[in-house]
């Protein structure tokens, strides 16, 4: 399967899990409180690399882009459209980064209808509670797929390698300049703000010696840390401390 392929495959994938939430509210409320859960925990698991104006802006485009509880459907509709032509406008490098951010983003949605499906059949936090994590951990347990997780964390860290690797490749980031207007013409906005936020982050982190190298260790170490805790730890204990680095979230 090549690469346009792929991508059309893996949006028509995200779009029917879509369709399903929008079929059932009540899913679909479960599906965001997970997402929303899930990005109010990243950002207070990395609450010290927002403070850093090193790391900020990396951490905040992980937040955003790879994260985020918002509503990526103009960015899948583009992907759709442009998959035809990916090759025929893009390096290889960047087609295959668009192919994993497409294969990443259904996997992703994958797993959350699935959290979203256990997070239902799971008792409604007490009102006294101080946060939905002890059911959050519940429901990660019952869905389990650990394999899946570790790949999907492992795509994570591929894209950002790549995106550091695309900052070394001479002309690239003129291309992608000159591509500004006609992307913004042809409809495809959102794609190119990811490549053009992606390439300005990374080229920029890139600069200071060892920086990306630290940010992206840094960012495996804990999730693979916080992974390990929400499969074989105390799940009591797990839910304090997710509930902690909830509090940490701003």
């Amino acid at each position: 399967m090549d690469a346009a392929d792929t991508i059309r495959q893996c949006i028509d994938e995200v779009t029917t899990q879509r369709q399903r939430c929008l079929d059932d509210p009540a899913l679909d409320g479960a599906v965001r409180a997970v997402k929303q859960l899930q990005s109010r925990r990243f950002a207070g698991t990395y609450a010290d690399l927002m403070d850093d104006p090193l790391y900020r802006q990396a951490t905040r485009f992980f937040l955003e882009e790879l994260y985020s509880p918002g509503d990526h459907s103009d960015r899948d509709a583009q992907f759709g459209r442009i998959a035809g032509t990916l090759q025929a406008v893009f390096p290889q490098a960047v087609v295959q980064t668009a192919t994993d951010l497409a294969l990443l983003h259904a996997q992703t949605e994958r797993l959350d209808y699935a959290m979203g499906q256990a997070w239902l059949h799971l008792p409604a936090t007490h009102a006294h509670a101080p946060s939905d994590a002890p059911r959050y951990v519940a429901a990660w347990r019952g869905v389990g797929e650990r394999a899946a997780r570790g790949q999907q964390l492992a795509s994570v860290m591929k894209l950002g390698e790549d995106l550091t690797r695309f900052t070394r490749m001479p002309g690239l980031r003129m291309m992608l300049r000159m591509m500004r207007g006609p992307a913004q013409a042809a409809g495809l906005g959102a794609l190119q703000h990811f490549l053009e936020s992606g390439f300005d982050t990374f080229g920029q982190m890139a600069r200071q010696r060892g920086a990306v190298e630290h940010f992206l260790a840094t960012v495996h170490e804990r999730e693979a840390a916080l992974m390990q805790a929400l499969f074989d730890g105390d799940p009591v204990a797990c839910g304090t401390q997710l509930g902690a680095t909830l509090g940490l979230a701003r």
